[in-house]
């Protein structure tokens, strides 16, 4: 069978011209799945970066008249708006924004998946089970990664449950209105049979149908707001990926200073010729006899080398550790103030549109009292 999707028309124009000049317009069409290809490779060149999430796939946290299929045109719409969303997060951001790939996301239409792939960030990408073991076996967990995790986890539990709230509203106000269209139809027909009460009913009636035809149009912009939430809790993710990259090296700095120790303790034991610890070499040496001195050398000589190279190491890896809490840190906190302007705006935008919704029901009764008034 002949495989259905959609695809997406981005348009990009150069910002930089000289006056009088045309501006050049850059023009393809682009899957979902290679906006997803994007978001992954971004993932794993930038793990410092709190990566801005995609809209939804299918849609979740609906009402019950709103449709779930992904190819409905409304959440198409949706997407598409969401997507273009995606795009501008990156282009706005400092360090995203001048990343060659995502430039060729923008301009070059064949062969991109081609060249993302032979960056081989497949390769680099940390597995799920890593991440996972390293997340229980880290030893010393930095407080700041770990309060960061339980708010993201907060974060995420309290605009789930928002959204569920705000769409069991959208059900319940649907009702309400489409009762006001009922009102409308028996206040018509009710105008047919009076003669005296007759046009203070039908113009009653018109008053509710209009009230309840425009509730398409309200729930339509409180899918808006309720698409800009729900960016912030797929951002719950985005910030537990900087979390779960932390602990991996955290636990791969405890690992390689712990096999550190070890060798050195190695070392001394061959140094002085004492044993503290069981070991398999320590029970071979009871059994088969002592080394000889020149091994016992040999064994020292290459314990003293790997000593070395594990010290360079070590220090490498704190040195990356403290670059990337720098850099993470820095981006949560731009993520922060990013996230507190945008989540305020919306939330006053959507009391903004409860009160005006309010005010044209008390407006519409107020009409109907005058036509009643008439009668």
């Amino acid at each position: 069978m002949q495989e259905t999707y959609t695809a997406y028309l981005i348009e990009t124009r150069s910002v930089e011209h000289t006056d009088g000049q045309s501006v050049l317009t850059d023009s393809l069409w682009r899957r979902y799945s290679e906006f997803e290809l994007l978001r992954n490779y971004l993932l794993v060149y930038y793990p410092h970066i709190v990566v801005p999430p995609l809209p939804e796939k299918r849609a979740e946290f609906v009402w019950h008249k709103l449709s779930a299929d992904n190819m409905d045109p409304d959440f198409v719409e949706r997407r598409r708006i969401g997507l273009e969303n995606f795009l501008l997060r990156i282009a706005s951001h400092p360090i995203l924004c001048r990343d060659k790939i995502f430039y060729l996301f923008l301009t070059q239409e064949g062969n991109w998946k081609e060249t993302v792939n032979e960056t081989g960030f497949q390769l680099k990408a940390d597995s799920r089970l890593k991440a996972l073991n390293a997340t229980f076996r880290v030893k010393n967990p930095d407080k700041r990664f770990t309060d960061l995790k339980h708010y993201s986890d907060e974060l995420q539990s309290v605009i789930s449950h928002l959204l569920r709230v705000r769409a069991r509203v959208a059900d319940r106000l649907y009702g309400v209105y489409k009762v006001h269209g009922n009102y409308g139809r028996v206040f018509s027909e009710w105008s047919a049979i009076e003669k005296e009460m007759g046009d203070g009913l039908q113009s009653a009636g018109h008053h509710m149908d209009v009230y309840a035809s425009s509730i398409d149009d309200i729930l339509e912009d409180e899918e808006h707001y309720a698409d800009q939430l729900k960016e912030y809790l797929f951002y719950a993710e985005a910030l537990r990926a900087v979390c779960r990259k932390h602990e991996l090296m955290q636990y791969d700095l405890e690992i390689a200073a712990q096999d550190l120790a070890s060798k050195k303790q190695q070392c001394e034991e061959l140094a002085t010729g004492t044993v503290r610890t069981f070991s398999l070499k320590g029970m071979t040496t009871k059994l088969f006899g002592q080394e000889t001195p020149e091994q016992r050398e040999a064994r020292i000589k290459v314990l003293e080398e790997q000593i070395n190279e594990g010290e360079q190491q070590l220090k490498s890896k704190n040195l990356e550790g403290r670059e990337f809490v720098k850099n993470a840190w820095a981006d949560i906190e731009r993520f922060k103030e990013q996230k507190n302007r945008d989540l305020k705006e919306a939330l006053i935008s959507y009391a903004v549109m409860q009160i005006s919704m309010c005010k044209k029901g008390i407006q519409v009764w107020t009409n109907a009292k005058e036509c009643f008034s008439k009668m």
